[in-house]
């Protein structure tokens, strides 16, 4: 019965968070005018799906790490949790003032519509830019790391009597 209980937590959690994320990833909506049709290039399934069509339209991994962090999610505590939601809260103020003043700085007058455009196109842009940061610090770090693994094997090795003893990289024997 416990597991069971365990599932269903977890399954309302997934529907919850799907729709918290579905809602922090909408598109500002037009007033007025035509909807535009151009696909979405975020790789992000259109707002008005429905959180099924959403699961569905995810890829593999992404389905994957969702699943992850929402166990995750369910692992933690309260405070955890208020903590995490503050975290994310201080991060979407400090993205609101970015795009702000990258608005301003742009010398651009908009109104509300082209405003709201500007502001998703910013986000999106910013995420790719930063997604493409990481990676390369990722593919950096991945190279960098065999020659600190020598050095410290280096410094680290085992001394005839069997005991390892660190040496400073810079002394001389």
């Amino acid at each position: 019965m416990d597991r069971k209980a365990n599932f269903v937590k977890i399954i309302v959690t997934f529907s919850i968070f799907a729709s918290f994320c579905a809602l922090a990833q909408a598109q500002p909506q037009r007033s007025g005018g035509r909807q535009q049709s151009a696909p979405h290039s975020s790789g992000r399934p259109p707002p008005g799906q429905s959180t099924q069509q959403r699961w569905l339209s995810l890829p593999p991994a992404a389905r994957q790490d969702f699943r992850r962090n929402a166990e995750r999610w369910m692992r933690m505590g309260p405070e955890e949790r208020a903590i995490l939601r503050q975290r994310e809260s201080l991060r979407r103020a400090q993205i609101q003032r970015e795009t702000d003043a990258a608005l301003r700085n742009s010398g651009l007058s908009l109104d509300q519509q082209k405003r709201a455009q500007f502001e998703s196109r910013y986000m999106q842009e910013r995420r790719r830019m930063e997604q493409t940061l990481r990676q390369q610090i990722e593919n950096e770090r991945q190279q960098q790391l065999p020659a600190l693994i020598q050095q410290l094997k280096r410094e680290f090795q085992l001394e005839p009597n069997g005991s390892a003893t660190a040496r400073p990289a810079g002394s001389p024997k």
